[in-house]
């Protein structure tokens, strides 16, 4: 896991995929999906269903702004908008890896681009480029 304590909280959607924080390199962040039969989108062919990659590039898409320097502890942020392309199906029984990193955050909008792969980027199973409105510290209600 991650010295950065932003990192620690996985989302509950994340959670019950099977998201797995790998590591963090500067602005950029590694997670995986182990290949798992309640992930597969056509029993078939055994191809991971296309929402579980989604869902995992918007959450390492979110986890990358954590890693931006100019990340504020508690800030909130929601997806504005992502596109994805998707490239090719997964394999079968292979875990899917995503790299994302936030290339630029303004006060209000956050921008990130990420890959989804089996460990080689230069073979995408998909890509996706991502904005964030960045709101105001995350506060319990009373």
């Amino acid at each position: 896991m991650s010295d950065n304590p932003a990192l620690s909280m996985m989302p509950p959607h994340g959670q019950a995929i099977g998201i797995e924080f790998l590591r963090q390199e500067g602005q950029k962040i590694i997670v995986r999906v182990p290949y798992a039969d309640h992930l597969v989108g056509d029993p078939d062919t055994g191809v991971i269903h296309g929402g579980v990659i989604t869902a995992t590039l918007d959450n390492a898409s979110g986890w990358a702004i954590r890693c931006h320097r100019d990340f504020a502890e508690g800030l909130s942020m929601a997806t504005l908008d992502i596109r994805i392309d998707y490239m090719r199906p997964a394999e079968p029984h292979v875990e899917l890896l995503v790299e994302a990193e936030c290339v630029k955050m303004t006060r209000n909008v956050a921008f990130v681009r990420a890959v989804a792969h089996e460990g080689d980027t230069s073979d995408p199973v998909a890509t996706s480029v991502a904005s964030f409105m960045m709101g105001t510290p995350n506060a319990p209600r009373e």
